[in-house]
């Protein structure tokens, strides 16, 4: 994929959403297109920053100080190795040149991260160069944080192949934007994503709880952003709210 500042990208759309700087005309005038259909994207957007920060808290106090973060988008703050610490080893991997640059340049002094050109939609790819760094035979989360509803095609076979990779005692951390609650916005939406980087899929509760087919769902199990394990103990889950953009992490057992 060549840089074209003319051609909206999602990660430089995503970090219009998340109110960074790092983006281009084209990308802004895109998102505002989006913006239109779903005006609360960019809360959406908070909020899957913050599920990953408590995700990979959990999974740290679980004992897992491997990671592999797939679709990693520009970095910003409390990125995963931020978050995970000191004795965690991390694997970025995305397929967006811009990406790549800055994560490099970022991370080039920090020894516990690699930095892989890869598509999710080549998940071999990925974890060829992600065992370079990782030990497989040892405990792996895979992170795929709002990244498979830019695949197109069934991503349940590229799941299966990631989980299959996993040592038991492994996890997969999966957020999806969910059209259930505005179903009518799914064609705008994907309308606008055709003529980006990466085309957006809509898909149903029912298509990404099955995401998690054969693994060990840990609980609240697949919930809207801020109801998994919030930070705050007395958080209330918004009333009458559907399905919006759901995100779950579960565990390779033993079987």
């Amino acid at each position: 994929m060549s840089f074209d500042p003319n051609i909206p990208n999602v990660a430089r759309m995503y970090d219009y959403f998340l109110g960074g700087k790092d983006n281009f005309p084209a990308d802004r005038a895109a998102a505002e297109k989006v913006l239109e259909i779903v005006p609360h994207i960019p809360v959406g957007a908070r909020e899957n920053r913050a599920f990953l920060g408590r995700a990979v808290r959990f999974l740290r106090a679980q004992g897992i100080d491997q990671f592999l973060d797939i679709g990693t988008g520009l970095p910003t703050l409390d990125n995963v190795h931020e978050v995970a610490g000191p004795g965690a080893r991390v694997v970025y991997a995305d397929n967006d040149p811009q990406v790549l640059v800055h994560a490099r340049a970022l991370l080039e002094d920090t020894p516990q991260v690699r930095i892989v050109h890869g598509d999710l939609r080549a998940p071999e790819v990925i974890l060829a160069q992600a065992r370079a760094h990782l030990d497989f035979s040892q405990p792996v989360a895979v992170l795929l944080l709002a990244i498979v509803h830019f695949v197109q095609d069934d991503p349940a076979p590229i799941v299966a192949t990631l989980t299959d990779a996993l040592a038991p005692g492994g996890y997969v951390a999966i957020s999806h934007v969910c059209s259930d609650l505005q179903p009518e916005a799914a064609p705008g939406v994907e309308q606008v994503y055709r003529g980006a980087s990466a085309q957006f899929t809509a898909r149903r509760s029912t298509e990404i709880v099955s995401l998690f087919d054969g693994l060990d769902l840990v609980e609240p199990g697949v919930v809207n952003l801020p109801e998994w394990r919030p930070d705050n103990p007395d958080f209330v889950p918004f009333k009458d709210t559907g399905p919006y953009f759901l995100c779950g992490v579960a565990r390779k057992s033993a079987r």
